[in-house]
């Protein structure tokens, strides 16, 4: 309960604190579809471009793809969304002792990737030495990526020790650009 709480806290400051920029829409996206009880985001990638969102990945029915479709489509500052998710129909799940299916628990679903995107993101956004909102965050198989442009080597070490912090993060790449304002 609590996790699914701080969650949510999570995803509504990042709706408040993005702007319409592509990384903020990006975040947003990601964020809203994370959160949703039927999408929850599995496997799908999100990609911004000029206002346009490109959504990539699979999802499990028809039902999930126009979800994830509806909530892209009604985020803040998307013109736009290119749906390029493939429907892949769920696996037999796996069995436990007695022939029980495996479910995942409530904690399992906070170490997926687009939940460790928002976290990373929430962290980025929260921390008044980093400007989370020019920070890009990505996340495959609990690789974080970070990309973006950053004032200072110092703005750029703390975005990289913010990320590592985030439970379930297995790896950080940089690909930030250190771009010192005028």
């Amino acid at each position: 309960m609590t996790s699914r709480l701080l969650l949510g806290i999570g995803t509504a400051v990042l709706a408040v604190a993005c702007a319409q920029s592509d990384a903020g829409i990006t975040t947003s996206v990601k964020s809203q579809l994370a959160a949703n009880d039927l999408v929850r985001a599995r496997n799908i990638n999100v990609d911004t471009r000029e206002r346009v969102v490109t959504l990539t990945g699979e999802v499990r029915s028809a039902e999930e793809e126009a979800q994830a479709l509806q909530i892209a489509r009604n985020t803040d500052g998307v013109a736009n969304v290119i749906d390029q998710l493939e429907m892949v129909p769920e696996s037999a799940p796996t069995t436990g002792i007695g022939g029980r299916p495996i479910e995942p628990g409530p904690d399992d679903i906070l170490t997926t990737d687009p939940n460790i995107t928002a976290q990373v993101k929430a962290k980025l956004l929260a921390h008044p030495d980093v400007a989370g909102l020019r920070i890009d965050v990505d996340t495959r198989d609990q690789v974080v990526t970070l990309t973006g442009t950053v004032r200072s080597q110092a703005e750029e070490s703390r975005a990289l020790q913010l990320a590592r912090e985030v439970e379930g993060v297995m790896r950080v790449t940089d690909q930030l650009t250190v771009q010192a304002r005028p």
